[in-house]
């Protein structure tokens, strides 16, 4: 039933709008993960775990994000998008069975092997499941179909924080509240990520999108966008692939630290200030960090298919980095001030997820674009421990030292701002690939007429 002859090719007049739905299915459930700072607290009171500690299943599950998608890659694209849906939702589901019984027994390392190693392999392949289909789907508008897409993996929080306060609220916060509160979310998720492999279907083979090629042309003359083919073991040898992957590791690195301690992190930087947050408030703080993610995703992918994926990254690493300056300059004055330059950067964060598969399209063509991504997501895989290890640790230190409030995390702040810099100049090194890396043509095409690395208007594209 899931291998890809059996999966359901559109019939004619199928409308291709039915497709993100099915994506964001998957999307919306596996997001979850960026509500885990939800679960910080109690897990650190239930079973004496230190900051650090308690990130672990989340570091775990963004590694084996990365980790799968890079080695289930060219299996996604071998199988079709049914198939990995399939495998997500067996994956993450079992990952919160398996937590559920490590809470409720007292056994953390459950919770690490289910949550992180089970339920991050869930996360891989649902994340790029549906990235090559849509953008056969959207050929005209790829930076806003896979922002539709991954909005969703973005935007799972702000769901999932709320619900998860919420069922700790009524269940408990001790482990067996913990565990009730694992069992249901996964049940739920469960029935919600069935209707994404129900749902999914891929274009027939003589599928033309609307204003198709007229968007061809206008792309063709961009300089970093290409109509050739370049498979995903050559991609390997581009220094672009690298480029990209420097991108976005140091631009994940930088959302991510703040992400996964979002809710300690705005508690800890205002227990000086006159009005001390509260657990409620600091909730709140990660469904608007969510909200920023899930927006970040369509609002500036749809923006690089005007702008170019180029100039899109500037803004994120450039403007990033400003951020984060203005935060640890101002310390914990002004509340709106930390709060808005959180959601800056999450929305970067976001944007930059969403752009990639977009960014990846231009340079290397569509032939095993997902199969890239897959592999390009290792970035993603490093930047998950780097950036809450960065955090926590310094975080930590400061607090064995005495310090207290933004003292615990300015060291952090400036380190980020220092990774976004590279990540700037590795963005402004990306150039058109070789004509050497491309793949034959297909029969009766002829060869991609591909811009020359030395056109002026590369660096601007």
């Amino acid at each position: 039933m899931l291998a890809r002859s059996r999966t359901v090719v559109a019939p004619p007049g199928w409308n291709r709008w039915l497709v993100p739905p099915a994506a964001l299915s998957i999307h919306l459930a596996i997001g979850q993960v960026y509500a885990w700072s939800v679960f910080k607290p109690p897990l650190e009171s239930a079973l004496h775990l230190s900051g650090t500690a308690s990130a672990l299943p989340f570091q775990l599950a963004i590694v084996m994000l990365g980790l799968s998608a890079a080695f289930g890659g060219t299996l996604v694209e071998r199988n079709g998008p049914r198939w990995a849906m399939c495998v997500s939702a067996v994956c993450f589901v079992s990952g919160f069975l398996v937590a559920a019984l490590g809470a409720a027994t007292g056994q953390y390392w459950l919770i690490v092997l289910g949550y992180g190693f089970i339920g991050g392999i869930g996360l891989g392949i649902g994340y790029i499941s549906p990235v090559s289909t849509l953008i056969k789907w959207f050929p005209d508008r790829p930076g806003m179909a896979t922002g539709i897409a991954i909005m969703g993996f973005g935007g799972g929080a702000l769901i999932a924080s709320p619900w998860s306060t919420q069922l700790l609220g009524a269940l408990g916060a001790d482990a067996a509240g913990i565990a009730r509160t694992f069992l249901v979310m996964g049940l739920v998720y469960a029935v919600f990520m069935t209707l994404g492999v129900l749902l999914v279907r891929v274009p027939g083979a003589d599928r033309q999108p609307p204003a198709a090629s007229t968007a061809a042309a206008v792309e063709g003359a961009r300089p970093l966008v290409t109509t050739a083919r370049v498979s995903a073991r050559n991609a390997l040898r581009t220094p672009q692939f690298w480029c990209l992957w420097v991108v976005l590791c140091t631009n994940v690195t930088a959302g991510i630290g703040i992400l996964e301690k979002a809710a300690p992190m705005i508690s800890d930087f205002f227990a000086r200030s006159s009005a001390p947050v509260s657990a409620a408030a600091a909730a709140g703080f990660v469904g608007m960090l969510s909200l920023a993610n899930m927006l970040g995703r369509i609002v500036w992918s749809s923006a690089s298919d005007l702008t170019g994926r180029k100039n899109v990254y500037r803004l994120y690493l450039g403007v990033g980095a400003l951020m984060y300056l203005l935060i640890a300059l101002a310390g914990d004055t002004s509340k709106p001030l930390f709060i808005g330059c959180a959601a800056v950067i999450l929305s970067f964060y976001g944007g930059g997820f969403a752009t990639v598969p977009a960014y990846l399209k231009d340079l290397f063509g569509t032939y095993q674009v997902g199969a890239i991504h897959g592999r390009l997501l290792t970035a993603w895989s490093t930047a998950g421990v780097l950036g809450p290890l960065i955090v926590n640790a310094v975080a930590d230190a400061q607090k064995a030292a005495g310090h207290s409030g933004p003292d615990l995390y300015a060291t952090s702040f400036f380190i980020m701002i220092g990774l976004l810099a590279v990540g700037f100049a590795a963005n402004e090194a990306v150039r058109p690939v070789h004509p050497r890396h491309h793949e034959p043509p297909a029969s009766g095409e002829r060869p991609a007429a591909e811009p020359t690395p030395a056109d002026p208007k590369g660096a601007d594209q």
